[in-house]
């Protein structure tokens, strides 16, 4: 159970610093100059690589790398949602919906039986 609970987790915290490396300073760095932007994107984006790495690993011993792809997209959209909604205050509207339901077939195809 471990080997597929934990690429999931990992997936999940690796897209919480992703989601803030790629839109974090949107809000709290704009009246910043660019490069102090860019400096602080990718010191985030070293621990997002810091958990995306090992769950990929861990992940590719039991999902197949389309697997793997799929979830990681779930996963983004699901935290990204929650970033839009909380942090920058945005409202969801349909078309979040409309992606998830993609996202849903997406999953269906890839996980299911062959």
């Amino acid at each position: 159970m471990y080997s597929y609970v934990m690429p999931v987790v990992l997936l999940f915290v690796s897209n919480i610093f992703m989601t803030y490396a790629w839109y974090g300073h949107l809000k709290y760095m704009d009246a910043r100059p660019l490069m102090f932007a860019i400096l602080a994107s990718w010191s985030i984006a070293f621990f997002e690589y810091c958990f995306q790495v090992p769950a990929n690993r861990l992940g590719y011993q039991v999902y197949t790398l389309a697997q793997l792809k799929i979830m990681q997209e779930v996963i983004t959209m699901c935290v990204f949602a929650g970033f839009s909604l909380f942090i920058m205050k945005e409202k969801l509207t349909l078309n979040y919906l409309w992606a998830s339901m993609c996202m849903i077939g997406a999953v269906f195809f890839l996980f299911r039986a062959q």
